[in-house]
């Protein structure tokens, strides 16, 4: 076949993400589609993919992701006439510990929020479902009778047939050699056979989607590793249908294929492949067997199904698998480019991944924007930090050696640090500062008092940083304590139309004078919230943005994408040009006071407002706003300035009580207060008007603005979620987050957020009830609530007003 002049949408890649998202393409929105393959279909990692499918995530949207790849596989042989292999055997989950049995208790839970029905099993339950398995070491087992396997090829050719069904053109053997480019959009894909003009590009190219992102500019953080499985040799007693294993404690897994075992695992001691290109004759190539190495997967693995030590080895497989630094797949439009969307890095999930990816892909592929909360495998979450090949080569290493480890919460990444430090971190340090890490950043997490050690320890239950967290806690409510905020993603936008593009922008009333601020929503076309940020207006024609330091290249983006066509509005990110210090609590304005001669009173600089002040010497940016519920500013000065302010108001706030204070105090703080954390409490499948932001909507306005339509549409109908707090007084209850909430015994929703708050002692979690017919204050109000944690029922009370309100003297006066 000759290859097409013009493509609405090509296609690199012929794994099965490419041709899922190729199939998803012509069967949903009847695109004009072509996919290139450099080899042949499967060729790359799709064919030796060990083709366990798993559907339980912490995110509800990725589930909902996985759970579509099951309901596909079962259907499409029907469609197509291939066959998938795909079997619904079920998976067991082993746990030979009372902190894995603790995860498993709270990942039951979350299943259960989700919609899956997870079980946990004795281990003699366990062993009548796997007999041949010795389970003398087992606490017990989950069994999610959902899960399954199929053939990673056979699943690939049955869509690459009903891509071609629906009308997509397939050419195997074609490799793209670069892009033609006008500005930020590709106007044509460069192969060695001829140049296809093209709308829009997906990149699927598995392990070589970095090199080929790269000739358009875009970083595509992946790292290839040597995964290796074996094949056994038929296994006497055997059941074809017998259930998948992921023993995670021994780290490994197993599935049943031909009458014998597939097994393999995850190593603490994984081996990279190249840190540069994959070469492009690598398609159905293999390494050497390294016995070697698999040497402690084999032992653990008879140790678990001594049948193993009888049985001959079929084959080894060793094969490169992309990975990622988070451990998560990227999808989504690359932030360097207008037209490309990627979908790799799926960190041997790709089968499971497939089906849905490819159908997510496609809509955003189409629509410009994700069909629903997909942050977590956004490819937007990445910055210029993991351009650095050497950094995500150690990072993916570290979270593919956590891939069956305990997933203990608040668990910090160790790899690559410190990477980003801010003029702080010494004097930080030298306050027994526990840092954390977050976009290559370091952050005080708590700061430990003497007697503890400076250092997270880790545990199921309360962590050894309770107790100091909660004590810095109290400093911000009743004194004043210092937050090291410079991490901050910050941005200016200026020019003569820059309140127009943020009229568009913006779901609030920019329009305020110069000297104010505005706490504002950015919404997609569903009037989801795709961002939650601050604007100051600096002048008439220049406003300054913050956001939140994991958003920094998201959000960038999105307002880029978002500027209207011929507009003079010119952003830039100024995010290291400024240190953030948040001075907060009710003695705040007696510590700013005595450094600065402007007259900070209330009636002076009020909330809401943005003044420059002069602090030791510099001009700083002082922002009158709070995210702890407690008088405060945010200030931010030239970052080489950073130091000597902050020294400046560590003096002046001595006889105040003040003291460094840490993130870990900040969401305790925020969460008593009732503040919306984006990616958690609000999301892009939440409106403003579900997440009780209405007060940020300009609807009132005649002013259009991005996702207005949608919430016109169901301004003044009953909401049928709304998000609310709960408490629970049992002390020795954790909240994290996705346990299920009860309303009358029935399951109504599940908690976005949890954690303790010390001011009102007591447990606090914020999550959305759900109810078809409206969720009115008076459903909310005549419900009896509990929280199931850990799979234990717990009583809870709603509160739909925050918990803590200081008095209006203390946040006004």
């Amino acid at each position: 076949m000759t290859l097409p002049s013009h493509a609405q949408i090509v296609v690199i890649g012929g794994g099965i993400i490419g041709c899922s998202t190729a199939y998803h393409l012509a069967r949903d929105h009847k695109a004009d589609v072509v996919l290139l393959e450099m080899g042949q279909i499967t060729s790359g990692s799709t064919w030796h993919a060990a083709g366990l499918v798993g559907q339980l995530r912490s995110s509800a949207s990725i589930t909902r992701v996985l759970k579509y790849s099951v309901e596909l596989y079962k259907g499409l042989e029907a469609e197509t006439g291939l066959a998938t292999g795909w079997k619904m055997t079920g998976c067991l989950r082993l746990a030979t510990n009372q902190d894995r049995w603790t995860e498993f208790r709270r990942t039951a839970t979350t299943a259960k929020s989700f919609g899956m029905d997870m079980h946990l099993l004795s281990p003699e339950e366990t062993r009548a479902m796997f007999p041949l398995m010795d389970v003398s070491d087992l606490v017990g087992a989950s069994w999610l009778p959902t899960d399954g396997q199929a053939s990673p090829s056979d699943i690939t050719q049955s869509l690459a047939k009903g891509a071609r069904m629906h009308g997509a053109k397939l050419f195997e053997n074609v490799r793209v050699t670069g892009f033609e480019m006008q500005g930020r959009r590709i106007v044509a894909v460069k192969t060695d056979q001829g140049d296809i003009a093209c709308d829009k590009v997906v990149n699927c190219a598995g392990q070589w989607a970095r090199q080929v992102g790269a000739f358009a500019g875009i970083d595509v953080p992946l790292q290839p590793v040597k995964h290796q499985y074996v094949i056994t040799e038929k296994i006497p007693g055997l059941s074809t249908d017998a259930p998948t294993i992921r023993d995670p404690d021994r780290r490994t897994y197993f599935k049943e294929e031909v009458g014998g075992l597939v097994f393999g695992g995850y190593e603490p001691n994984p081996q990279p492949w190249t840190t540069g290109d994959v070469p492009n004759d690598w398609q159905f190539r293999l390494f050497d067997d390294d016995y070697d190495h698999f040497e402690q997967h084999m032992t653990q693995a008879i140790e678990r199904i001594p049948a193993l030590a009888e049985v001959g080895v079929k084959q080894m497989i060793n094969g490169p698998e992309s990975f990622t630094p988070d451990g998560n797949f990227i999808l989504g439009a690359a932030p360097e480019c207008a037209n490309m969307f990627v979908g790799a890095g799926f960190n041997a999930f790709g089968i499971a991944s497939g089906g849905g990816a490819g159908w997510v892909l496609a809509q955003w592929t189409v629509d410009g924007e994700a069909p629903l909360d997909l942050w977590v495998v956004d490819i937007r979450r990445f910055s210029k930090l993991h351009r650095d090949r050497d950094w995500v080569r150690d990072r993916t290493l570290e979270a593919y050696g956590k891939h069956y480890t305990i997933a203990y919460p608040h668990e910090e990444y160790q790899s690559g640090r410190p990477y980003i430090v801010s003029p702080l971190y010494e004097r930080l340090k030298a306050c027994r500062a526990v840092f954390g890490s977050k976009l290559g950043w370091e952050r005080p997490n708590w700061f430990a008092p003497s007697v503890v050690a400076a250092e997270d320890v880790y545990s199921m239950g309360r962590q050894n940083w309770f107790g100091p967290v909660g004590d810095e806690h109290r400093l911000v409510r009743e004194k004043v304590g210092i937050f090291d905020q410079s991490s901050f993603a910050k941005y200016e936008l200026a020019g003569a139309d820059a309140q127009k593009a943020l009229d568009w922008i913006c779901a609030n009333d920019v329009s305020k004078p110069v000297g104010r601020l505005t706490y504002t929503q950015l919404l997609n076309s569903r009037g989801g919230i795709e961002a939650d940020l601050t604007v100051a207006r600096l002048g008439e024609d220049r406003f300054y943005i913050v956001t939140g330091t994991g958003f920094r290249t998201h959000d960038l983006a999105w307002i880029e994408d978002h500027i209207g066509a011929g507009l003079d509005a010119r952003l830039t990110d100024v995010t290291e040009q400024f240190g953030t210090l948040s001075l907060m609590g009710p003695r705040a304005r007696d510590v700013l006071a005595a450094v600065t001669d402007a007259d900070v009173s209330s009636e002076a600089f009020p909330f809401g407002h943005v003044r420059e002040i002069d602090i030791a010497g510099t001009t700083v940016r002082a922002l009158r706003v709070t995210y702890v519920g407690e008088l405060g500013w945010e200030l931010h000065v030239p970052i080489e300035a950073t130091g000597v302010v902050f020294d400046a108001l560590m003096k002046a706030g001595e006889g105040h009580g003040i003291r460094p204070v840490g993130y870990r105090a900040l969401e305790s703080l925020r969460l008593e207060k009732g503040y919306r954390a984006w990616g958690s409490d609000i999301t892009p499948n939440d409106t403003p008007f579900e997440a009780g932001l209405g007060w940020a909507v300009k609807l009132r306005k005649n002013t259009d603005f991005s996702g207005r339509r949608a919430l016109e549409a169901v301004a003044g109908q009953p909401l049928k979620k709304r998000l609310a707090c709960f408490t629970v007084d049992d002390p020795k209850i954790v909240l994290l987050g996705r346990e299920t909430i009860l309303r009358d015994g029935q399951p109504v929703g599940y908690l976005t957020s949890g954690g303790y708050g010390y001011t009102v002692e007591k447990n606090i979690g914020y999550g959305y009830v759900r109810n078809a017919e409206g969720v009115s204050d008076e459903f909310l109000a005549g419900g009896t609530y509990e929280l199931v944690v850990a799979m234990e029922t717990v009583a809870a009370k709603l509160h739909i007003e925050a918990l803590y309100d200081p008095n209006a003297e203390r946040v006004k006066g």
